[in-house]
Order: structure tokens, then C-alpha cells, then sequence
């Protein structure tokens, strides 16, 4: 079976939840600037007294996912995918810093509860009820691309009708301090969910055609998989209408291009924001004015390349 994108929800350093513009009001981040989610209101997706012992992390998620599912008319989904690459780290400082402060002694589980990273899939089932398969993927600068891909060959093989699948980050303090002391641009944080079905509806973003993840390739080997994963669906370079990159370097593609973490900065689970800006562009055919880029209509094929420090490559294929 084919898989659909059907419902979309992001949360990011930009104006994008809920909102009926597409990036109207965003501005470009530098490299060196630390951003933060424009958060909602949680009121309507959680209960206040349960709100205030939520992490970030869990917050961002839960609201992205119901608005996703909304957006699908999807009750319960047959599994929830999500990736992160750190976790909620709040909680994991609040946690640490609890155990050095009182000689590890006389600490109280919520910390730890929430410091795990599959807090964000397990408190989206809790909410919806959902029985079904729950997995949390920690894989670097991949680790969404793998719950995508885990959601897709499912859909392949017949196992599931519909998933949720997701990518999560946040920021610490303290992270970010080390983030600085070791020389990782990690300055970046969000949570975007996305509605799989195995069927189209008139209202469907696009066809979610291939995913493939690499561990590290030189340039020539990144062309060269490159070209064998569009070969795989009878398509070459110049049937992409549109390439997105989370890659810092400046490569030649020979095809429109945007860097789209000049908008969403850099975070392991950015390419999740990728996507949802992938999405976007499919759904209304038109790039926002501060892309500062004209394509040619209509748009049928976008090509989402990453890549984080010369590793955990991955190439995600959309058609409308």
C-alpha cells in the first residue's frame, strides 16, 4: 500500500501552528542564535493540573499530534512513531541535578518519568487511548527519518492503516552550555506530527514515495545514492521541482533549492519541520515570500535531503 500525508502540526521557532499563513511573518536565524518555540496556549489539549508537570517536549508533542489527527479525522491510530534526539531534556536536568543535590536521595519519580525518551509517544497514547504498536526511535540527526521509514514499510506490507508519526527536541540550559563548550550548533527546538494513511482523501498533502537513511557518504557516494534512490521510482534529478536541505554545506543540485534550516535552525529532529514545510509548499504551490525563490507550477515532486556533520544522511521523496 501507498502512504499518505493527510494531516500536518508543527510547533517551531516560526509562526507555523495553527495559523492560516504559510511563514507570512517568519524571519531567518542565524547559526549563532539560540531559538524557542512559539508555544500555544495548552489549554484545550491539556488538562492545566496535568500541564504543569509536563516537559516542553511532551507539551509541543501532545498539541501537534491531536491537531494532526484532527486535521486526518483520525480517532486512534493503528501505531505512534516518534523521534528525538535528546529527549525531554528538562526533566533530565531536573532529575540529575535533584540526584548531586541530595546525595542521591529522596527523589521524586516525575523527573525521572518524564527524562525518558519515549515520554512524548507513550503520554500521546495515554491521551488517545491507543493500544497499538509505540516506539520511539533515538537515532541522531536520523532519528525521525527512522519512524517515518518504520511507518512506511508497515504501510507497505499491510500491518497498519494509519500512523502518527512525529519528531520532538527541546532546549536545557545546561545542554546548551555544553552544545557551546564542544562546538555542536544544536541552537534549534520543535515538534511536528504528521497523519499517515494508507488511503487518500481530497484534502491529502501528498504521497509519502521513499525514505532511505545512510551512515556517512562522501559527495561522490551521496550522488551516487542519490541518483539510485530516484532511479528506484523512475525519476532523475530533473523531475524534482524542489529540493529542501538541512545540509551546511552550499552543494550544486542543478535544481531549485532552499536550506530550510535557515528558518527552523538546527536541531536533531529539523528534518521533521522540513517535512511539514515540504507538505506546505505541495498543498498550496507557492513558497513564502522570505524564500526569495519563484518555482514553476504545478509542483509535483520535492526531494528533502539532511545530513548533520558529515553524517546520518537521509533522503525523503514527496509527490503531490
Amino acid at each position: 500500500m501507498k502512504s499518505y500525508i493527510n494531516g500536518i502540526a508543527c510547533i517551531s521557532v516560526q509562526p507555523t501552528f495553527l495559523t492560516p499563513y504559510f511563514l507570512d511573518e517568519a524571519l531567518k536565524v542565524t547559526p549563532e542564535e539560540v531559538c524557542y518555540a512559539q508555544e500555544p496556549s495548552y489549554k484545550e489539549y491539556i488538562a492545566p493540573n496535568a500541564s504543569r508537570r509536563m516537559a516542553k517536549g511532551v507539551k509541543m508533542g501532545i498539541a501537534t499530534a491531536t491537531e494532526a489527527l484532527k486535521e486526518a479525522h483520525i480517532t486512534t491510530p493503528d501505531a505512534i512513531l516518534v523521534g528525538t534526539g535528546m529527549g525531554c531534556l528538562q526533566d533530565s536536568e531536573k532529575f540529575l541535578t535533584a540526584l548531586i543535590n541530595d546525595n542521591e536521595e529522596h527523589l521524586t519519580p516525575t523527573a525521572f518519568i518524564q527524562s525518558t525518551h519515549n515520554t512524548v509517544a507513550g503520554q500521546i497514547a495515554l491521551l488517545l487511548q491507543c493500544k497499538g504498536e509505540n516506539f520511539t526511535y533515538v537515532n541522531g540527526a536520523v532519528s525521525f527519518e527512522s519512524a517515518l521509514l518504520d511507518a512506511k514499510m508497515q504501510m507497505e506490507q499491510d500491518t497498519i492503516n494509519t500512523a502518527l508519526v512525529g519528531g520532538v527536541d527541546e532546549h536545557s540550559p545546561h545542554t546548551l552550555y555544553l552544545y557551546d563548550l564542544v562546538g555542536l550548533d544544536q541552537k534549534g527546538e520543535g515538534a511536528s506530527f504528521f497523519a499517515l494513511s494508507a488511503e487518500a482523501t481530497p484534502n491529502t498533502y501528498g504521497e509519502l514515495v521513499d525514505v532511505a537513511l545512510y551512515n556517512e557518504l562522501t559527495p561522490e557516494q551521496q550522488q551516487k545514492a542519490l541518483n539510485d534512490f530516484l532511479s528506484c521510482h523512475h525519476l532523475t534529478l530533473s523531475n524534482i521541482d524542489l529540493i529542501l536541505t538541512g545540509e551546511a554545506e552550499n552543494r550544486s543540485w542543478q535544481r531549485p533549492t532552499l536550506h530550510y534550516k535557515t528558518l527552523s535552525s538546527e536541531y536533531y529532529t529539523a528534518s521533521a519541520f522540513g517535512l511539514w514545510f515540504a507538505c506546505q509548499v505541495l498543498q498550496k504551490q507557492t513558497l513564502p515570500v522570505i524564500c526569495e525563490l519563484t518555482l514553476s507550477t504545478p509542483i509535483q515532486h520535492i526531494l528533502l535531503v539532511n545530513s548533520y556533520r558529515g553524517k546520518d544522511f537521509s533522503f525523503v521523496l514527496l509527490k503531490k
